[in-house]
């Protein structure tokens, strides 16, 4: 088994395939590597239901008995991804982290579906907020995740489980839901990728609801190449998904990457670029930390590179995108979650995680004629959110506000974890796309060390664009495939991060480092 341990230090599409194609790797033998680290401890509480050797097997040997690689009938031959435990793998019980809650499926999620179909090999259920309600991870009564990076702090939620086995390198990609940030926050402290796809082009068929009109299927990986071959892969309408509808690519997205072949051939000044790309920035007096130093100050270090890349930096005014987000947990809005598990949370109210019944038993106060208002507030927001787009392409926001220790949010779990969706709770109700993006580590403060990430925030369809800008934000050759970019590990208690992208004080690579080895 040891010969392969090394699969886990850069697991990522393009590295598998090419092992598979050369023949030193076997799907066979990926899932006897993957069942020697999964079957054993789960420090980090990331799984609720990994799949044993045989289950997964089972997959692996429907793909060694084909005739050769065939990556372009199978785009994701041999790729192992993990499955939040809100999304339904067919004979494998969906918890939603509620073991009362558990039925078991006899067909899998839409997009679970295409990701097999393309070749892909589903090791597991991860850990979750409770019937997706949380940023933090900790809301789990089967178990509060820890951060991958340092066990000390909150994973980051509500898919936590999916984010954290990405970090360990035993996914090369992971299911995720995201309604208000679920997505990207658990993204950000781990140092990866967390595309949150525009409302509805990814099937959310098969998937426990949380809010039904506003979820998302997400997508963590390590590079935007991963994240955007999985993507093409997943997107795509489910007949009986009355919330789905077709990807619609803009005719002319800004910027446009060439295709990995022409990008290897092509000169340099193709490659994807930050030159005068329009980001919205958040009024200083807007950007809110809550204190948080390290995070401030990485904050202002993004800004000097967008700068240095030649961006253009465009202040705006970030209140209708705040006053969105209000809306979303001080509004009727929550009454949407109540309605997804009425009946169960009726006849089985203790089987609910302490602060998941606060939340949601507040719910019924809520009235239609408060409905219908926030319905009206909202078609206001949207219009001034419209003059905003008007004068940028893309919005940058600290993905979370600040981060919190495991103690932090159990002494204060509601509080804490709201600061963490303070740049995320608006982008759904708005119809908007959405991808976390590395940006290196805190260079200071009580996080130094820690990793911190940007979500670059597009309009509805624009998810290749904002892949594109990831691009030229991490550098195609730098960083854009292998290990986590913020990738660390913790002995003793302390952090040991390693730093794959040497740029400064944060550790960022952007798309001015392209001829970097």
């Amino acid at each position: 088994m040891k010969q392969h341990d090394d699969l886990f230090e850069s697991m990522s599409i393009a590295t598998l395939q090419s092992r598979y194609r050369d023949g030193s790797l076997t799907p066979a033998q990926l899932v006897d590597a993957i069942a020697a680290r999964t079957s054993g401890d789960d420090p980090h509480h990331a799984w609720i239901r990994p799949l044993s050797r045989d289950e997964m097997m089972r997959y692996a040997d429907a793909l060694d008995g084909r005739q050769g690689v065939d990556t372009d009938a199978l785009p994701l031959y041999g790729i192992p991804f993990a499955i939040k435990d809100n999304i339904d793998l067919a004979g494998i019980p969906t918890t939603a982290a509620c073991p009362a809650y558990a039925y078991t499926p006899d067909k899998s999620a839409a997009v679970v579906q295409r990701l097999i179909a393309a070749g892909a090999i589903p090791i597991g259920k991860t850990n979750l907020d409770q019937f997706a309600t949380g940023l933090s991870g900790q809301r789990s009564p089967l178990g509060a995740c820890r951060n991958a990076l340092d066990p000390r702090y909150a994973s980051g939620g509500s898919s936590s489980g999916s984010a954290v086995s990405v970090a360990l390198g035993l996914a090369a990609f992971a299911l995720g839901t995201d309604t208000a940030g679920s997505g990207r926050v658990p993204a950000a402290f781990h140092g990866l990728l967390g595309l949150k796809p525009t409302k509805g082009v990814l099937s959310t068929l098969g998937v426990v609801p949380a809010c039904k009109s506003l979820d998302c299927v997400s997508i963590f990986a390590r590079s935007a190449n991963d994240a955007q071959r999985v993507f093409e892969v997943a997107h795509g309408v489910a007949e009986d998904d009355p919330y789905a509808r077709a990807f619609q690519a803009p005719e002319q997205p800004r910027p446009r990457a060439p295709t990995p072949a022409a990008r290897a051939s092509a000169p340099r000044a193709s490659q994807p670029s930050l030159h005068g790309v329009r980001f919205g920035v958040p009024r200083a007096d807007q950007l809110e930390f809550f204190g948080d130093s390290s995070y401030a100050q990485a904050f202002d270090a993004v800004l000097t590179r967008l700068r240095e890349a030649d961006a253009e930096l465009v202040e705006i005014d970030f209140e209708p995108f705040l006053a969105t987000a209000r809306l979303l947990y001080e509004g009727p809005w929550v009454a949407e979650r109540l309605a997804a598990i009425r009946e169960f949370v009726d006849t089985q109210p203790d089987a609910l995680h302490p602060v998941i019944r606060e939340i949601i038993g507040g719910a019924a106060r809520w009235s239609a004629a408060d409905a219908f208002a926030a319905f009206d507030r909202l078609a206001v927001l949207r219009m001034q959110a419209g003059w905003v787009w008007q004068q940028i392409d893309v919005m940058v926001t600290p993905t979370s506000a600040t981060t919190a220790t495991v103690d932090e949010l159990e002494a204060d779990p509601i509080r804490v974890n709201s600061r963490f969706g303070y740049y995320t709770n608006f982008v759904n109700l708005l119809d908007l796309s959405a991808l976390a993006v590395p940006a290196g580590v805190c260079a200071s403060g009580v996080h130094a060390g820690l990793p911190f990430g940007v979500t670059f925030v597009g309009r509805a369809h624009q998810d290749l664009m904002l892949l594109d800008l990831a691009r030229a934000w991490l550098g195609e050759t730098a960083c854009g495939q292998g290990r986590s970019h913020a990738a660390s590990s913790s002995v003793g208690g302390a952090r040991t991060m390693s730093k794959p992208c040497d740029t400064g004080t944060t550790e960022l690579c952007l798309g001015e480092s392209h001829d970097r080895d």
